[in-house]
Protein backbone atom coordinates (compact mmCIF):
# COMPACT_ATOMS: atom_id res chain seq x y z
CA UNK A 1 0.00 0.00 0.00
CA UNK A 2 1.70 3.38 -1.49
CA UNK A 3 0.47 6.93 -0.60
CA UNK A 4 -0.54 8.86 -3.94
CA UNK A 5 -0.22 12.33 -4.07
CA UNK A 6 -2.52 14.16 -5.94
CA UNK A 7 -2.93 18.02 -7.78
CA UNK A 8 -5.34 19.93 -6.07
CA UNK A 9 -8.12 20.09 -9.19
CA UNK A 10 -8.93 16.32 -8.34
CA UNK A 11 -10.64 17.45 -5.46
CA UNK A 12 -13.56 18.83 -7.24
CA UNK A 13 -13.47 15.88 -9.69
CA UNK A 14 -14.39 13.64 -6.83
CA UNK A 15 -17.15 15.72 -6.02
CA UNK A 16 -18.37 15.49 -9.55
CA UNK A 17 -17.35 11.55 -9.37
CA UNK A 18 -19.94 11.68 -6.49
CA UNK A 19 -22.48 13.34 -8.14
CA UNK A 20 -22.14 11.56 -11.48
CA UNK A 21 -22.17 8.26 -9.35
CA UNK A 22 -25.30 9.23 -7.61
CA UNK A 23 -26.87 10.07 -10.89
CA UNK A 24 -26.27 6.73 -12.25
CA UNK A 25 -28.06 4.94 -9.35
CA UNK A 26 -30.28 7.73 -7.21
CA UNK A 27 -33.01 5.57 -6.27
CA UNK A 28 -30.77 2.84 -4.40
CA UNK A 29 -28.34 5.29 -3.29
CA UNK A 30 -30.36 7.46 -1.82
CA UNK A 31 -32.30 4.33 -0.55
CA UNK A 32 -29.05 3.19 0.83
CA UNK A 33 -28.61 6.15 3.06
CA UNK A 34 -31.92 6.29 4.07
CA UNK A 35 -31.74 2.42 5.80
CA UNK A 36 -28.04 4.12 7.09
CA UNK A 37 -29.77 6.66 8.83
CA UNK A 38 -32.59 4.59 10.19
CA UNK A 39 -30.02 2.01 11.65
CA UNK A 40 -28.31 4.71 13.49
CA UNK A 41 -31.54 6.06 14.82
CA UNK A 42 -32.65 2.83 16.06
CA UNK A 43 -29.46 1.15 17.64
CA UNK A 44 -29.16 4.96 19.35
CA UNK A 45 -32.51 4.37 21.27
CA UNK A 46 -30.68 1.31 22.77
CA UNK A 47 -30.80 1.94 26.38
CA UNK A 48 -27.66 3.48 28.18
CA UNK A 49 -25.49 1.97 25.24
CA UNK A 50 -27.67 3.36 22.64
CA UNK A 51 -25.38 6.31 21.45
CA UNK A 52 -22.06 4.67 22.41
CA UNK A 53 -22.97 1.50 20.24
CA UNK A 54 -24.06 3.54 17.16
CA UNK A 55 -21.26 5.96 16.93
CA UNK A 56 -19.51 2.05 16.96
CA UNK A 57 -20.91 1.10 14.16
CA UNK A 58 -20.52 4.32 12.07
CA UNK A 59 -17.06 3.25 10.69
CA UNK A 60 -18.94 0.10 9.33
CA UNK A 61 -21.66 1.58 8.20
CA UNK A 62 -19.68 4.03 6.12
CA UNK A 63 -17.73 1.49 4.64
CA UNK A 64 -20.96 0.29 3.25
CA UNK A 65 -22.09 3.50 1.66
CA UNK A 66 -18.36 3.96 -0.09
CA UNK A 67 -18.60 -0.21 -0.72
CA UNK A 68 -22.30 1.27 -2.51
CA UNK A 69 -20.53 3.97 -4.47
CA UNK A 70 -17.90 1.40 -5.69
CA UNK A 71 -20.14 -0.71 -6.73
CA UNK A 72 -22.42 2.13 -9.11
CA UNK A 73 -19.32 3.40 -10.39
CA UNK A 74 -18.75 0.24 -11.58
CA UNK A 75 -22.21 -0.32 -13.39
CA UNK A 76 -23.71 -2.47 -11.04
CA UNK A 77 -27.09 -2.06 -8.49
CA UNK A 78 -25.81 -1.70 -4.77
CA UNK A 79 -28.09 -4.31 -2.94
CA UNK A 80 -28.80 -3.42 0.72
CA UNK A 81 -26.63 -6.29 2.18
CA UNK A 82 -23.70 -4.65 0.97
CA UNK A 83 -24.26 -1.86 4.35
CA UNK A 84 -22.65 -4.74 6.30
CA UNK A 85 -19.81 -5.40 3.46
CA UNK A 86 -17.52 -4.82 7.18
CA UNK A 87 -18.54 -7.95 8.77
CA UNK A 88 -18.78 -10.16 5.45
CA UNK A 89 -14.92 -10.37 5.11
CA UNK A 90 -14.32 -12.50 7.35
CA UNK A 91 -13.70 -12.95 11.27
CA UNK A 92 -10.05 -10.48 11.09
CA UNK A 93 -12.17 -8.20 9.09
CA UNK A 94 -14.89 -7.67 11.31
CA UNK A 95 -12.84 -7.57 14.34
CA UNK A 96 -11.04 -4.89 13.13
CA UNK A 97 -13.70 -2.82 12.02
CA UNK A 98 -15.23 -3.26 15.90
CA UNK A 99 -11.97 -2.10 17.03
CA UNK A 100 -11.89 1.08 15.22
CA UNK A 101 -15.25 1.70 15.67
CA UNK A 102 -14.62 1.27 19.37
CA UNK A 103 -11.77 3.90 18.76
CA UNK A 104 -14.29 6.34 17.34
CA UNK A 105 -16.99 6.07 20.23
CA UNK A 106 -14.30 6.47 22.76
CA UNK A 107 -12.47 9.59 20.96
CA UNK A 108 -16.08 11.47 19.77
CA UNK A 109 -16.82 10.88 23.49
CA UNK A 110 -14.14 12.14 24.81
CA UNK A 111 -14.74 15.48 22.35
CA UNK A 112 -18.13 15.59 23.99
CA UNK A 113 -16.86 15.05 27.66
CA UNK A 114 -14.43 18.00 27.00
CA UNK A 115 -16.80 20.18 25.22
CA UNK A 116 -18.97 19.97 28.86
CA UNK A 117 -16.49 22.11 30.44
CA UNK A 118 -17.76 24.70 28.60
CA UNK A 119 -21.24 24.46 29.24
CA UNK A 120 -22.16 22.21 31.88
CA UNK A 121 -22.84 19.49 29.23
CA UNK A 122 -25.98 21.05 27.39
CA UNK A 123 -24.01 20.81 24.29
CA UNK A 124 -23.21 17.15 24.60
CA UNK A 125 -26.26 16.03 26.00
CA UNK A 126 -28.20 17.86 22.90
CA UNK A 127 -25.92 16.01 20.65
CA UNK A 128 -26.42 12.14 22.21
CA UNK A 129 -30.09 12.68 23.60
CA UNK A 130 -31.76 15.36 21.31
CA UNK A 131 -33.47 18.47 22.54
CA UNK A 132 -34.88 21.45 21.40
CA UNK A 133 -32.89 24.20 20.45
CA UNK A 134 -34.16 27.50 21.96
CA UNK A 135 -32.65 31.06 21.14
CA UNK A 136 -31.72 31.03 24.83
CA UNK A 137 -29.50 28.41 24.22
CA UNK A 138 -28.05 29.37 21.00
CA UNK A 139 -26.94 32.87 22.44
CA UNK A 140 -25.33 31.69 25.51
CA UNK A 141 -21.76 31.71 25.57
CA UNK A 142 -21.00 28.67 27.61
CA UNK A 143 -22.87 27.04 24.77
CA UNK A 144 -20.80 28.51 22.02
CA UNK A 145 -17.63 27.50 23.39
CA UNK A 146 -18.80 24.35 24.14
CA UNK A 147 -19.65 23.89 20.25
CA UNK A 148 -16.72 25.75 18.74
CA UNK A 149 -14.51 23.39 21.16
CA UNK A 150 -16.09 20.48 19.93
CA UNK A 151 -15.67 21.35 16.42
CA UNK A 152 -12.45 21.77 16.98
CA UNK A 153 -11.57 18.48 18.44
CA UNK A 154 -13.44 16.64 16.04
CA UNK A 155 -12.12 18.07 12.70
CA UNK A 156 -8.47 16.29 13.24
CA UNK A 157 -10.00 13.64 14.55
CA UNK A 158 -12.38 12.83 11.50
CA UNK A 159 -8.62 12.79 9.47
CA UNK A 160 -8.09 10.04 11.08
CA UNK A 161 -11.41 8.11 10.29
CA UNK A 162 -11.14 9.47 6.70
CA UNK A 163 -9.87 6.99 5.04
CA UNK A 164 -9.06 4.57 8.09
CA UNK A 165 -12.75 2.40 7.00
CA UNK A 166 -11.90 1.63 3.69
CA UNK A 167 -8.48 1.00 4.70
CA UNK A 168 -8.94 -1.59 6.93
CA UNK A 169 -11.14 -3.61 4.65
CA UNK A 170 -10.20 -3.02 1.32
CA UNK A 171 -6.08 -2.32 2.00
CA UNK A 172 -6.52 -4.86 5.25
CA UNK A 173 -4.59 -2.65 7.30
CA UNK A 174 -4.96 -3.13 11.29
CA UNK A 175 -7.08 -0.59 13.05
CA UNK A 176 -4.00 1.69 14.44
CA UNK A 177 -2.44 1.79 10.92
CA UNK A 178 -5.56 2.91 9.19
CA UNK A 179 -5.97 5.82 11.20
CA UNK A 180 -2.24 6.45 10.81
CA UNK A 181 -2.16 6.56 7.03
CA UNK A 182 -5.26 7.92 6.88
CA UNK A 183 -4.24 10.95 8.93
CA UNK A 184 -0.79 11.20 6.71
CA UNK A 185 -2.64 10.45 3.50
CA UNK A 186 -5.49 14.24 4.28
CA UNK A 187 -2.67 15.88 5.50
CA UNK A 188 -0.09 15.33 2.48
CA UNK A 189 -3.46 15.48 0.08
CA UNK A 190 -4.45 18.58 1.95
CA UNK A 191 -5.30 20.84 -1.00
CA UNK A 192 -7.06 18.24 -3.06
CA UNK A 193 -9.13 17.68 0.00
CA UNK A 194 -9.49 21.56 0.85
CA UNK A 195 -10.91 21.98 -2.88
CA UNK A 196 -13.09 18.52 -1.99
CA UNK A 197 -14.64 20.32 1.15
CA UNK A 198 -14.70 23.49 -0.73
CA UNK A 199 -16.63 21.76 -3.70
CA UNK A 200 -18.86 20.50 -1.38
CA UNK A 201 -20.12 23.60 0.32
CA UNK A 202 -20.81 25.46 -2.79
CA UNK A 203 -22.98 22.25 -4.13
CA UNK A 204 -24.93 23.18 -0.95
CA UNK A 205 -25.26 27.14 -1.12
CA UNK A 206 -25.64 26.43 -4.71
CA UNK A 207 -29.19 24.30 -4.04
CA UNK A 208 -29.59 26.53 -1.06
CA UNK A 209 -30.40 29.84 -3.15
CA UNK A 210 -32.19 27.82 -5.66
CA UNK A 211 -34.80 26.57 -3.30
CA UNK A 212 -34.81 29.99 -1.56
CA UNK A 213 -35.85 31.08 -5.48
CA UNK A 214 -38.42 28.78 -5.49
CA UNK A 215 -39.75 29.27 -2.76
CA UNK A 216 -40.00 33.19 -3.33
CA UNK A 217 -41.60 32.54 -6.74
CA UNK A 218 -44.71 30.85 -5.14
CA UNK A 219 -44.02 33.10 -1.96
CA UNK A 220 -44.60 29.98 0.35
CA UNK A 221 -42.31 30.14 3.06
CA UNK A 222 -43.30 26.83 4.48
CA UNK A 223 -42.50 25.16 1.30
CA UNK A 224 -38.43 26.34 1.74
CA UNK A 225 -38.05 24.01 5.10
CA UNK A 226 -40.11 20.74 3.60
CA UNK A 227 -37.29 21.38 0.28
CA UNK A 228 -34.80 21.93 2.14
CA UNK A 229 -35.17 19.08 4.82
CA UNK A 230 -35.74 16.97 1.24
CA UNK A 231 -32.67 18.00 -0.53
CA UNK A 232 -30.60 18.25 2.66
CA UNK A 233 -31.05 14.59 2.94
CA UNK A 234 -30.07 13.48 -0.77
CA UNK A 235 -26.98 16.20 -0.77
CA UNK A 236 -25.87 14.18 2.56
CA UNK A 237 -26.34 11.21 0.23
CA UNK A 238 -24.49 12.27 -2.81
CA UNK A 239 -21.49 13.42 -0.32
CA UNK A 240 -21.34 10.00 0.99
CA UNK A 241 -21.07 8.34 -2.65
CA UNK A 242 -18.21 10.49 -3.28
CA UNK A 243 -16.21 9.37 -0.28
CA UNK A 244 -14.77 6.42 -2.37
CA UNK A 245 -13.25 8.35 -4.68
CA UNK A 246 -11.03 10.17 -2.02
CA UNK A 247 -9.77 6.94 -1.03
CA UNK A 248 -9.42 5.07 -4.42
CA UNK A 249 -6.93 8.18 -5.42
CA UNK A 250 -5.09 8.30 -2.14
CA UNK A 251 -3.85 5.19 -2.19
CA UNK A 252 -2.07 2.57 -4.53
CA UNK A 253 -3.18 -0.62 -2.92
CA UNK A 254 -0.92 -4.23 -3.33
CA UNK A 255 -2.95 -6.63 -5.56
CA UNK A 256 -2.30 -8.88 -3.02
CA UNK A 257 -4.04 -6.57 0.06
CA UNK A 258 -7.19 -5.61 -1.64
CA UNK A 259 -10.66 -7.04 -1.02
CA UNK A 260 -13.71 -7.47 -2.93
Amino acid sequence: MKLNLVPARTGWLWVTEGLKTFRRQPLALSGLFFLFMMAVSLVSLVPLVGNALALTLLPAATLGLMAASKEASQGHFPMPSILISAFRAGREQARAMAILGGINAVGILAVLGASALCDDGAFARLYLFGGTITPELVENTGFQQAVWLAIALYLPWSLLFWHAPALVHWGTASPVKSLFFSWVACLNNWRAMTVYMLGWVAVFLGIGVVLMLVSMTFNDPSLMGSMMFAATLILAAMFFSSMYFSFRDSFILDAQDVQA
